[in-house]
């Protein structure tokens, strides 16, 4: 069976629900930040037209989620589920993004857990994919308990070039 990739998560901070196209507006306000892309291999994901096909592929993928600050009910993000390989019983978290005012404290633990503990119970190994060059989003992974997989880095297609990414896992407890 299906991992249900798009649940309603409610922590503390912040409540995840399915995204959906009437979420344009309010994520790509967060995401025409150029500051949350700097070190992302996608850099140019603060212009309209990038970000309109990312979130599109995100509708279209059946797994992102739009993030709420609870106390304001404000859009803050987004995150989502996608390439489940039940072969592997993996499933990968990515494609995730904040304003710059839920930076360096608990919002991504809290997102990320709240997305690990749903998840885990349907599915053994979660993986996560990082640019390579993207200090900031491996600080977090090693903040959240990812171990990084052995081997070289893959490529990924991003701004229309091939990016070495690395692999951080976290299996079921």
């Amino acid at each position: 069976m299906a991992p249900d990739r798009q649940p309603t998560l409610t922590g503390e901070r912040v409540t995840l629900r399915p995204s959906t196209p009437d979420d344009w507006e309010a994520l790509f306000a967060v995401a025409s930040d150029p500051l949350i892309w700097e070190v992302h291999p996608a850099h140019d994901r603060w212009k309209e037209d990038v970000f309109r096909a990312y979130f599109d592929a995100g509708i279209a993928s059946g797994g992102a989620l739009t993030i709420l600050d609870r106390t304001t009910d404000k859009v803050i993000g987004s995150s989502r589920f996608d390439n489940w390989k039940p072969e592997a019983d993996e499933i990968e978290i990515g494609w995730t993004y904040l304003a710059r005012d839920y930076w360096g404290g608990s919002y991504n633990r809290e997102i990320k857990r709240l997305m690990l503990d749903h998840i885990h119970t349907q599915v053994g190994t979660v993986v996560f994919t990082v640019g390579e060059g993207n200090v900031r989003s491996r600080k977090a992974m090693e903040k959240i308990g990812g171990a990084l997989r052995a081997g070289p880095p893959e490529l990924r297609l991003m701004a229309g070039e091939m990016k070495p990414h690395v692999i951080y896992e976290i299996r079921r407890p």
